[in-house]
């Protein structure tokens, strides 16, 4: 059932990622919803033990609704490299341990791909929301964008492995370009203007 006029429209962002939570506030502003990190709510991050992102952005959303009592949107992302069996996947947070800087995974992926002449990859990102904890009816989204790696980082934006995210169509990486151009173009970007919609509709946001 859809929440009346006068509910409040509250969403926790189950993630501790800065690059992504900046992006998410961003793409969740046309809703007009307050819109609030899980650790400003003194929410510890959730397991992420599963083989799909999917699994995953259910795990964090359902986590983050149920230690705040506040409907959740988790989103679950990373790059996969054709070459590489889809990997880093699910772990590209964590590619090089769970601790890793991003540097450190960057090292890992070029370690591992080189030498090798297949350089396809593309982010992927599911976007996971839940009025409650036991919700049984998530409205799920997912974007992806295609690309390719390449040896030495270009550009100073983003986050992660945007720097060797290379989108031959644009001739530069994710990391060169401004914020609003990536908020258009990003699989978090084809994910989230899926998620709206649902919001909208299913919700009556």
């Amino acid at each position: 059932m859809s929440p009346g006029p006068s509910a409040p429209r509250r969403l926790v962002l189950a993630s501790d990622n800065a690059g992504k939570l900046a992006e998410l506030q961003t793409l969740l502003a046309p809703l007009s919803v307050e819109v609030q990190a899980q650790a400003h709510l003194g929410i510890a991050p959730a397991p992420e033990p599963h083989e799909t992102f999917v699994e995953n952005a259910l795990a964090k959303a359902r986590h983050a609704a149920r230690a705040s009592g506040r409907a959740a949107l988790a989103d679950d992302s990373g790059l996969c490299c054709r070459a590489l069996g889809g990997a880093p996947g699910v772990r590209s947070a964590r590619f090089a341990g769970e601790r890793a800087s991003d540097a450190d995974n960057n090292a890992l992926l070029l370690q591992r791909l080189a030498g090798v002449a297949d350089r396809h990859a593309h982010f992927r990102c599911v976007v996971v929301a839940l009025r409650a904890a036991d919700d049984p009816d998530p409205l799920i989204a997912d974007g992806r964008w295609d690309g390719a790696v390449v040896d030495a980082p270009l550009g100073a934006g983003g986050f992660g492995y945007d720097p060797y995210f290379f989108i031959a169509a644009l001739g530069c990486t994710a990391a060169q370009l401004d914020a609003p151009t990536k908020n258009r173009l990003s699989h978090r970007a084809i994910a989230m203007r899926a998620m709206l919609p649902l919001l909208r509709e299913r919700w009556g946001w």
